[in-house]
């Protein structure tokens, strides 16, 4: 079954992809080794009934990581829940990997469930689509070519598991469903003794930033810290235990000022690099006693842009790492300080391009549940945007009645912020959006700010507030947007997390015949002078009322939707420039 994208959109680092260097980067900067082996490429694959075994024979060749659904696998193929997807390549056994050592193999994400075996061995399974994990493959290698087989099976949004916007039955704001490997596939060679994972929490206030090296034996980790080349501190620290280091002259990170450190950490033989920026999040009053967003200790207005991170060659995979920067980049330059990273989890690098290039980042969760329910696609009010309230421990009402799937979602929760928690631009936490899977949302904000006190917390974006986290998230497309009165002692943030969405469509440069937007626009011309009315009229004057944040609808087209900034294949900027930029400029009028 061939996807909807065989339309032929692409992009232009799609048409330049060099299948012998896809995604040759190191696929997790904030804890290399030089001994990464990456294993992207040329594999093979075969479509199965669920019953079958490993086939005899393979179906031909495919490009990873991007699935098979995405055109730049060179298979463009829906695989079905009644269906399995096989994997199969040869890789050379590291010179690297000899007594001492462990092989570890690391799939950046695999859409959804899948098992891996190296020489006819089992070496690992996992569940989840948007998270990494690793198998020890040591006493699966043998001298020479070694053969590596992944069984993977996605049953997308049919039963209740963590899917994101991807829909089988695809269309208007739901996206088309991808399965198999869709991030970067690796091997690398550790000492016994190794650094399984690093934390690097900055602590401003205190001028240091906590250290705490994680590994599966006692020992004692050196760490060096340097700044534009030069070690600025040196600590020893226990491993699997918080420890502070201490630093002169601290440099803050901030969007208009992204400065990074540099840290070495060394552990028996094993060497890892990393960075980590100074920076502190936080909520208090401006001087008027308003609620606010603070960036180290100061009120700073986040005006955000909503980023879905899809492609129109490669779907959820990039075609290339200069693609990430360009997006990153690009809203910066038109005056955003923030993207809010929708219902998807990136490759690690795109969070090292925010980092270092100073973009703000608010990192929803991937929403499951079971089907599209009414309270979830019906908005609670309208009129000053009316907060209706409707109980979320009704888990029939938000499609959340399995308690496997609740906990799965916990679980997810968990593994997300251990993979993101020493990202430094990351400043929001999002559990929900619009009611999508939403389930005691109190609970887990609760939950959430015991795994990670040092960020905000948006519990539930948009529609169906449950009266926690640190945000007043409101989501208004067709309206005009008036801050809403504040109940009697709601002292949380006001945030409008979604605006806009407003279409233009940009003949040559759209994904399909069906079109969708909140409002719709005939010329250029037309869509910027709303763009300007929208900001100078409405939000600007908001800001003063207590508006912290904003999130624009959104950074690019994606299929059907064509309310993006820019075209899907990121080829035309549909508001000017200095038309964006100025628009903006009134919202950081308040920010100090």
């Amino acid at each position: 079954m061939a996807t909807r994208s065989t339309l032929g959109l692409t992009t232009r680092w799609g048409r330049a992809l060099d299948p012998d260097r896809v995604l040759q980067e190191h696929p997790r900067p904030q804890l290399v080794r030089d001994s990464c082996v990456n294993l992207n490429g040329w594999w093979e694959h075969a479509f199965t009934g669920l019953d079958a075994g490993e086939p005899t024979s393979y179906d031909g060749p495919i490009l990873v990581p991007f699935s098979p659904e995405a055109p730049l696998s060179g298979v463009r193929r829906q695989l079905m829940p009644d269906e399995l997807l096989w994997y199969r390549r040869t890789f050379e056994r590291p010179d690297a990997a000899v007594d001492g050592t462990r092989a570890l193999l690391h799939f950046g994400a695999v859409d959804q469930s899948c098992t891996v075996w190296v020489n006819g061995h089992e070496v690992g399974r996992n569940h989840g689509g948007y998270l990494p994990f690793s198998c020890d493959v040591t006493g699966a290698l043998q001298d020479g070519s070694n053969t590596l087989v992944l069984r993977v099976r996605d049953v997308s949004d049919n039963q209740g598991p963590s899917s994101g916007k991807q829909r089988l039955d695809r269309g208007g704001i739901w996206y088309t469903a991808q399965s198999g490997i869709w991030q970067t596939v690796w091997v690398e060679v550790v000492p016994e003794q190794h650094v399984q994972g690093l934390v690097l929490t900055p602590l401003l206030e205190e001028q240091a930033v906590e250290v705490t090296v994680h590994a599966d034996a006692p020992g004692q980790a050196e760490v060096v810290v340097l700044s534009s080349g030069a070690r600025v501190a040196t600590a020893t620290v226990p491993v699997g235990q918080p420890s502070a280091v201490h630093l002169p002259d601290v440099r803050p990170w901030t969007p208009e000022d992204p400065y990074l450190y540099d840290v070495e950490v060394r552990l028996g033989n094993d060497v890892v690099r990393s960075y980590v920026g100074m920076r502190s999040f936080g909520i208090g009053t401006d001087r008027a006693g308003v609620p606010r967003l603070l960036l180290n200790g100061r009120p700073y207005v986040q005006a955000g842009v909503l980023d879905q991170g899809y492609w129109p060659d490669g779907l959820l995979t990039p075609p290339s790492d200069e693609a990430l920067v360009h997006d990153i980049e690009t809203m910066k330059r038109l005056g955003f300080t923030m993207l809010r990273k929708h219902i998807k989890i990136e490759p690690l690098r795109w969070y090292y391009h925010c980092d270092r290039l100073g973009m703000l980042v608010w990192q929803d969760m991937v929403n499951g549940g079971e089907g599209t329910h009414r309270v979830a696609m019906s908005p609670p009010g309208r009129g000053r945007h009316r907060r209706l309230h409707v109980r979320d421990q009704r888990y029939r009402l938000f499609g959340r009645t399995d308690a496997d799937g609740r906990r799965e979602f916990r679980d997810e929760l968990r593994r997300t912020v251990e993979l993101l928690r020493s990202v430094t631009s990351l400043a929001v936490w999002v559990p929900f959006n619009e009611g999508w899977g939403q389930f005691d949302a109190n609970d887990i904000a609760t939950e959430l700010r015991a795994l990670d006190p040092t960020r905000s917390i948006d519990h539930a974006s948009g529609w169906w507030d449950q009266g926690g986290g640190d945000l007043i998230s409101l989501h208004v497309y067709k309206n005009a947007f008036v801050p809403p009165e504040r109940g009697e002692g709601d002292e949380r943030v006001l945030g409008l997390t979604e605006y806009g969405g407003y279409k233009l469509v940009v003949d040559g440069h759209t994904w399909g015949d069906e079109h969708f937007g909140y409002r719709s626009y005939d010329t250029p011309d037309e869509l910027a002078e709303a763009f300007t009315r929208l900001h100078h009229d409405e939000l600007a004057p908001a800001v003063g009322l207590g508006l912290s944040a904003t999130v624009y609808t959104q950074l690019s087209d994606v299929e059907d939707e064509l309310n993006g900034l820019l075209t899907y294949d990121r080829e035309v900027l549909k508001v000017p420039e200095e038309v964006v930029r100025d628009a903006l400029s009134g919202l950081r009028l308040h920010t100090q």
